[in-house]
């Protein structure tokens, strides 16, 4: 994990981290990215508290619900 800090790539403003994951090998692994920019001025702003875009959920990241059958691939 780098001690870079992240800027907005359009006004230069520094931006929060987020982290977000993906899956390798079956497993869920962090990938630390810049987060939305808060500069009202800027092209790109997102205001805080705003519904951000999130990766879809695979059947793989839910959890089983007690009493129902696991699907099965076939």
């Amino acid at each position: 994990m780098g001690s870079q800090e992240h800027v907005c790539p359009d006004c230069g403003q520094p931006v929060d981290t987020v982290v977000k994951r993906h899956k390798t090998l079956g497993a869920w692994v962090p990938t630390w990215v810049a987060g939305p920019c808060r500069n009202p001025d800027c092209a790109t702003y997102v205001e805080e508290g705003a519904a951000e875009h999130e990766e879809p959920h695979g059947p793989d990241d839910q959890p089983e619900q007690p009493g129902t059958p696991a699907a099965k691939n076939s």
